[in-house]
């Protein structure tokens, strides 16, 4: 699955030095100069690994961008790490206290955020990882790794556990067989989607044919 992060920069030289290392690290980057131009953009895409928002931007600030984001019921739990000149704490109280995950002071290192970065997502991820889903009828629980359909017990398999924590953690986004692959069997490559289709036909046997759906020359999405 591929990770992306939204820079939201109006200094042109952090901007691009952004977007160029964390592009060097594998991570897909959409930047912007101001929160407006950002809201603009991102419209109508996949919601973002992480945010890195300067506060201070022209027009609309970074508190305002983050509000904006936490409001958005589709982008709102994504990590946001604001880049700010300011020092003083209430300034950095204010960020926090506004939904930001973390909190970095320029001028700064490269090699400091980036291990900001890798420790709010691994924050997170963990977070993430135990939070009961709930889908139509179905409570996914990942703690106790247990599937409950109308309050019935599901036996599941571990891939197919994992199969439909991930496709129910993005309701209506189709995922390539590909992504399916590399997320919940670690395959780094393209070629063995076949063992996406056999688990997704007994996940089907199990839960029945009605909750994913087969989208044609893509994958599948949970329906």
């Amino acid at each position: 699955m591929s990770k992306t992060i939204v820079v939201v920069e109006d200094d042109e030289s952090i901007r691009e030095m952004l977007r160029y290392y964390f592009h060097s690290v594998g991570y897909e980057v959409r930047s912007y100069e101001s929160g407006e131009a950002m809201l603009e953009g991102e419209t109508g895409k996949e919601c973002p690994t992480m945010y890195i928002l300067d506060i201070m931007l022209p027009g609309m600030d970074g508190l305002e961008v983050l509000r904006r984001i936490r409001g958005d019921r589709e982008r709102s739990a994504a990590p946001v790490i604001f880049l700010t000149a300011r020092t003083a704490e209430i300034d950095r109280v204010a960020g926090l206290d506004a939904g930001a995950d973390d909190y970095v002071v320029k001028p700064f290192g490269i090699m400091e955020l980036q291990a900001r970065v890798n420790a709010v997502l691994r924050r997170t991820r963990r977070e993430g990882e135990d939070r009961i889903i709930r889908y139509r009828d179905l409570e996914i629980d990942p703690a106790a790794r247990e599937v409950r359909r109308g309050g019935e017990k599901l036996e599941l398999t571990f891939k197919e556990f994992e199969l439909l924590r991930l496709l129910s953690s993005r309701p209506g986004v189709a995922l390539t067989r590909d992504e399916i692959l590399q997320t919940v069997w670690d395959y780094d490559y393209t070629g063995e989607t076949r063992t996406v289709d056999m688990h997704v036909k007994t996940l089907r046997q199990k839960l029945g044919e009605e909750y994913i759906t087969t989208v044609r020359g893509v994958g599948y999405k949970m329906s």
